[in-house]
């Protein structure tokens, strides 16, 4: 199929993409890659009077140092997921996204989908919300009524839905940084490599000096209508020490309260529940043994 007819814009700066969006309303839908609008406009699932395209605007694109002390990472909305991908400045500083970076469907997808299309579009099943909620990222956003900043946690309000306005854009996202002894990983479960995660898990975890878990975040994809964090396992993991922790234990700890698990074509709850449960039990081991080593990643 082919997508209905609609208006193509392309403004010269985010001041124009936001006068653009003010003045068309409800009609228009920003277009960032176009990974995964093009084909949801391609096969009807989605109509729009206007598509509004901010590729191209290099105040959308970047990876800096940013916040106090150089201690978050900034990167542009624009920023393509190959770019992420292959960054030394991104690997060093937040290496959950380098990691979690290949899952994201193939290389050509990547090439042109971009980070702050992929959060914005906020699939469940999606690699890059799951870490940004993940590691407590900060969206930046812009409107006709200035600029304001969005934490991961209120910013994805269900399948395909965020808490951003339909007249603001999503600019840049701020990643915190983790330091020494830290570990990271990522696994989830697909029928074939690039299709979507039927489960998956992200762990981020950093020890002291007497090996307990000071700081423990554990993310999760495919297993609800939005990205969401194993709460209750992170609990049960930090002050605790690491050879007290058993990686089957915090798999099960993951799935405690989650009562929205998908019933569908990919998996039953049941099997999607075992699934995400032995992802995070795979992706707790791969971070604690990085994190023994005390290699530093910032």
């Amino acid at each position: 199929m082919k997508p209905a007819s609609f208006d193509y814009h392309r403004p010269d700066s985010v001041d124009d993409a936001v006068r653009l969006l003010a003045e068309l309303g409800d009609d228009a839908k920003l277009l960032a890659g176009g990974q995964s609008l093009v084909p949801m406009l391609a096969m009807r699932l989605a109509y729009f009077d206007h598509l509004v395209d901010v590729s191209r605007l290099s105040e959308l694109k970047g990876i800096e140092r940013r916040g106090e002390e150089g201690q978050e990472l900034w990167i542009g909305a624009a920023t393509t997921e190959a770019t992420v991908g292959a960054d030394a400045q991104v690997r060093q500083a937040v290496p959950l996204l380098t990691r979690a970076t290949p899952f994201v469907g193939h290389f050509q997808i990547r090439n042109r989908g971009t980070l702050g299309g992929s959060i914005a579009h906020a699939d469940a099943a999606g690699e890059y919300p799951a870490v940004a909620l993940t590691l407590d990222a900060v969206m930046e956003v812009r409107s006709p009524r200035g600029r304001r900043e969005i934490a991961a946690a209120d910013f994805f309000t269900g399948l395909w839905e965020t808490a951003m306005e339909s007249d603001e854009i999503l600019t840049g996202v701020r990643f915190p940084l983790w330091h020494s002894r830290s570990g990271f990983a990522v696994e989830e479960f697909a029928r074939r490599h690039g299709d979507y995660a039927i489960a998956g898990a992200l762990v981020a975890v950093q020890l002291d000096d007497d090996d307990l878990v000071a700081r423990c975040a554990i993310g999760l994809l495919g297993l609800g209508s939005t990205p969401r964090r194993a709460t209750a396992a992170e609990v049960a993991a930090v002050g605790k020490p690491v050879s007290e922790l058993v990686a089957e234990d915090i798999g099960h700890a993951a799935m405690t309260g989650l009562d929205d698990i998908p019933n569908d074509l990919q998996g039953s709850t049941s099997y999607r529940t075992t699934v995400g449960a032995t992802m995070a039990a795979r992706a707790w081991t791969q971070a604690i043994t990085e994190a023994l080593t005390g290699a530093r990643h910032a």
